[in-house]
Formats: C-alpha cells, structure tokens, sequence
C-alpha cells in the first residue's frame, strides 16, 4: 500500500484534486496522511469516505520522511523551505508538486502524461524522485495542439492567452466577483429604468471602475467590465515571466532537444475558470485543413475539434462551456492569409484540471503502477 503524504489539500488546487481522487477512487489502495502548516493537530479533510485522522505538522521532516510519496499544493515559499531539507534528511521519496519553485531544475520531471507520458517514463527509468506539474497555460496550451507538435510540424508558435482569474488564485477569483457584484449595484438604478439609455449604463460603469472604493487590492485595477494586459512581474525586455514559461517549459514538457520558439502575450480576463489562447502556427509545410484537425483531435481523449462556425464556437468554445470538464476545446482552426504554412486557432480549457490538479492526480497512478508493492521510496534515515 503505497504511503502517501498530501499539504496543502485546503487550497483551490488541492481542493480540486481531493475532489478528483474522490471521484476517480484513487484513495482505495493508498495509504494517506494530510498535513497542515497552520493548523496541525486539527482534523483532517472531511467526506473523503474515510477516517483522514489528524493533521500533522507540515514542516516536520521526520513525520514527511516515513511516506513514499509526498503530494504538496502548498505553493513555491514551502517547497523552498522543505523540500531540501527533506532531501538532506536522506529521504529518497517521490515529491510531487504543484509549485513554480523546482519546475525548471535540471533534475525535475514536468508532467503532463497525455501530452509527455515518455518523458515522464524516461524521468522514472533514471531515477528522477521530483515530479511537477507545469504553468496552468502552458499545459493547457500543449494539451490543445500535442497532435502538431508530436507531428513535428510546429516551426514557432505564438500564443495570446485569456487567462481566467482563478489563475492568481482564490482571493483573486473573491476580489472578481466583488467588482462585479460592485458594478451591478452601480447599474442597477439605470437598468431598472427601461427609458434609460446604453449610455447612461455605461456612465454607471464607468463611475463604478473610477471609485476608490472599487475592489482592486488584489488585482490592483479592474478587472470586471475590463482585461488586464500583464501577469506576473517583468524580466526585462518588455516581457513578463509569465510570458517566458510557454518557451521554457512547453520545451521541457515536450522533451525538445531543440527548442521550438513560442512566445506571445499573457492577458487577464474577467472569467473565472478557464484558460484560452488564440494562436497563430507557422508549420514547417503545408498540409489540408482536414488533415490538421485530424492530427489536433487524435492526439489524446481529452481533446476535442469544435467546427468552425458562429453556433458552435457560441456553444462550445467558451469558458462557460468547459469549466468542469477534462475536455480542452479546440476551433476556429484556419489558415491565415499569409499563406498555406500559417494557421490560427482558439483553444479553451479548465486550467484547474489540466493545468493544475489532474496532472498531479495522474502521476500519482503512474507511480502506483511503477513501484507495485514495493516502496523503495521511504527515507533511508528518517
């Protein structure tokens, strides 16, 4: 029974991958501790469907140590404290992690199996115990388009994401839903009024957005009745570091030994689930449009060709109509009219799933099947 020890299992990521475990029945056969860094001692999670016991203490490496597995949303600051002090404690455990912190260490397997199941077999075969799962954009970019770059016809990619508010977590997702519930109440005397003009519901807007008093501490400006063109801090050069992740760890994800350009811009939209990117493909040869939709639909289940027309598009490609669901949604698929080798298309997906939970849950499984029974992974001294 393998032994594993969950943190961070309160927040929006953990609490989605509890909630994923939960359905799939991964906790049948596994042999969980769940740990606290603010509140040890205290009860565990609830409506798991077992006795989850009591907390323990997160920052206690001999308590950590006696698992085989260590499962942490936590976030990059924990990852930092403890995961050295882990290894230097002797622990030779498989770490599996949700945070920036250790995703571009050389000894670090990203992991995202529909897309990179071979590397992340190759990371196994050679001993790799870190395990982490990767930029919620990027993952959700490369769960769109796997079926052209394991075709090999990707020559560069730009992406201009729509990122959804719970990308910045959930405070960021409350702080949305105050500034809309703000501009209501600011609207609401002139929508009531049906003799009211679009202009005077605009002026109400616009008023609301301007206030002081207008939720913005965590965004910093509006975001609701508006989009913010920058995420994350610069790295010079006009670009974020948000911005660098899709060429940093796309590659690493994919395994290229020569790296393939993708860069673009990263926006902040008002949704508040979900990922999206309009894209533009430079290929390295023209192929039919069928054919391409072909190799984007046949690259793994989850993803998902919608046709190229208004009522499809309105139905099926928007955050409202994959939010909850494994399915990565891909159309608006074309060629540019720059000629045969250039294509643009829009993909959608909830970066709670791919791009953040069910990576973590699937590697659990892969590692499930790679120890079997035996658990060489525990702390040689604990």
């Amino acid at each position: 029974m393998l032994d594993v020890g969950f943190v961070g299992w309160r927040g929006m990521v953990g609490s989605v991958l509890l909630e994923r475990m939960q359905a799939e029945g991964d906790f049948t056969g596994l042999a969980p501790s769940f740990y606290s860094t603010s509140s040890p001692g205290g009860p565990g999670p609830a409506d798991l469907g077992f006795d989850s016991g009591r907390l323990g203490d997160a920052f206690d490496v001999g308590a950590l140590a006696r698992h085989d597995v260590i499962v942490t949303c936590q976030g990059g600051d924990y990852t930092h404290e403890v995961h050295p002090r882990l290894r230097a404690a002797g622990w030779n455990g498989y770490w599996i992690d949700a945070a920036s912190a250790l995703r571009m260490e050389p000894g670090t397997v990203l992991v995202l199996d529909p897309v990179n199941a071979d590397v992340i077999a190759g990371g196994l075969a050679r001993g790799r115990r870190d395990f982490c799962g990767a930029n919620c954009t990027v993952s959700i970019l490369l769960m769109a388009f796997a079926g052209l770059f394991r075709a090999g016809l990707v020559e560069w990619v730009t992406s201009m994401t729509y990122q959804a508010a719970s990308g910045a977590g959930a405070a960021h997702m409350r702080e949305l839903a105050a500034q809309m519930a703000a501009i209501g109440d600011a609207a609401r005397e002139p929508l009531g009024d049906p003799a009211s003009s679009a202009l005077a519901v605009d002026r109400s807007v616009r008023a609301a957005l301007a206030d002081d008093g207008f939720p913005r501490s965590r965004f910093g400006a509006p975001l609701a009745a508006s989009l913010l063109p920058w995420i994350d801090r610069p790295i010079g050069g006009g670009r974020s570091r948000e911005e660098l992740k899709g060429f940093e760890e796309g590659n690493k994800i994919l395994g290229n030994e020569v790296p393939v350009p993708v860069d673009g811009l990263c926006v902040r939209v008002g949704s508040m689930r979900c990922h999206a990117h309009a894209v533009t493909v430079k290929l390295r040869e023209d192929r039919p449009l069928d054919e391409i939709e072909s190799l984007i639909g046949g690259a793994h289940e989850w993803v998902r060709v919608v046709e190229n027309t208004p009522e499809a598009t309105l139905a099926e490609l928007t955050p409202a109509a994959v939010s909850g669901r494994l399915d990565v949604a891909v159309g608006r698929i074309r060629k540019l009219a720059m000629g045969g080798e250039f294509l643009t298309a829009f993909s959608v997906g909830d970066q709670l799933l791919w791009g953040a939970a069910e990576p973590l849950r699937r590697m659990l499984g892969i590692l499930r099947s790679h120890l079997g029974e035996e658990h060489p992974a525990r702390a040689e001294a604990a």
